[in-house]
């Protein structure tokens, strides 16, 4: 077997964030629409503070506008409410993200639900998940949103006639990759830890996305020659001289003996999440506005 392609995440969401800054220059010439995304961030977690700096700075990169919202930690449920209750009214913002986690004891599925559907651009209001399961438009999670787009680059936008195999049924990565696999018209499985004969399972698939959170479970030898390989997991080990790396839910090098394409860990799903956003929030303003998404060409 020829050796397997090493999908770049980087590289894949540079492309396509430079497509959505050219989409975003079209917008403002010919219709004097600039989308806007509001992040609202409450309390103190580092980790969240990095996240929201790089949307922050990838949105203005984009040309797009941004406006961020940062809360203490004891923010009132009903306060932060009311800033979501002022976005959804503001014709400026085309999107809202809430940055999660939230500090408690704040409900979160309360504040996710309470952003206009039209604005959630990280597609986690029932609103949009019932879309997705009707089949219709609307804005759907980014993550698996960035691994549909790596397995058609590989495969074609018709996956007819191919097994997919889902390990991992969360409501962000599992469930909404299944259901964007079967409008593609893949044959889909999903499977979680628990499945009977989950290296069986495995071997059937030409394509595999593991999203199941434990590090290198998916063995090489579970896959199939020449499968398309999608690995979301982003799993902190520790080495042996003390320190920690970042590794898959799949074996990596094993994997690399029988995949045909496979995305490492990090630098492969990972990167596509804020580009996806991007991408939502440039639809989210288009469908508000009435206008056509621009196309850009390759």
């Amino acid at each position: 077997m020829s050796e397997p392609v090493i999908i770049d995440g980087k590289a894949f969401a540079a492309n396509l964030r430079t497509r959505v800054a050219k989409q975003v220059e079209i917008l403002k010439a010919e219709h004097d629409l600039t989308p806007g995304l509001a992040v609202v961030l409450v309390g103190e977690d580092a980790a969240s503070a990095v996240y929201v700096r790089s949307k922050r700075k990838q949105t203005v990169e984009a040309g797009m506008n941004s406006f961020e919202f940062n809360k203490p930690a004891d923010t009132a449920e009903d306060a932060l409410l009311g800033i979501i209750d002022d976005l959804n009214a503001d014709p400026a913002v085309h999107g809202i993200l809430v940055q999660l986690p939230l500090p408690r004891p704040l409900d979160e599925i309360r504040i996710t639900q309470a952003i206009d559907p039209d604005k959630d651009v990280d597609g986690l209001s029932y609103v949009n998940a019932g879309r997705l399961v009707a089949g219709a438009d609307g804005l759907f999670p980014c993550t698996p949103t960035g691994c549909m787009m790596m397995i058609e680059d590989q495969l074609g936008a018709n996956l007819a006639g191919k097994r997919a195999l889902v390990i991992g049924r969360s409501n962000l990565v599992g469930k909404p990759i299944s259901l964007m696999l079967q409008r593609a018209n893949a044959t889909v499985t999903m499977a979680h830890s628990r499945t009977d004969d989950l290296p069986g399972e495995c071997r059937r698939a030409d394509i595999l996305v593991a999203a199941v959170g434990r590090p290198e479970m998916v063995r090489g030898g579970w896959i199939k020659h020449g499968a398309t390989v999608i690995d979301v997991g982003i799993n902190r080990i520790p080495k042996d001289d003390g320190k920690t790396r970042l590794v898959g839910d799949v074996c990596y090098d094993e994997a690399l003996e029988r995949a045909s394409a496979i995305t490492p860990v990090p630098g492969g799903v990972g990167p596509m999440t804020v580009a996806c956003l991007l991408a939502n929030t440039v639809t989210a303003a288009c469908r508000k506005a009435g206008v056509p998404i621009p196309e850009i060409d390759e």
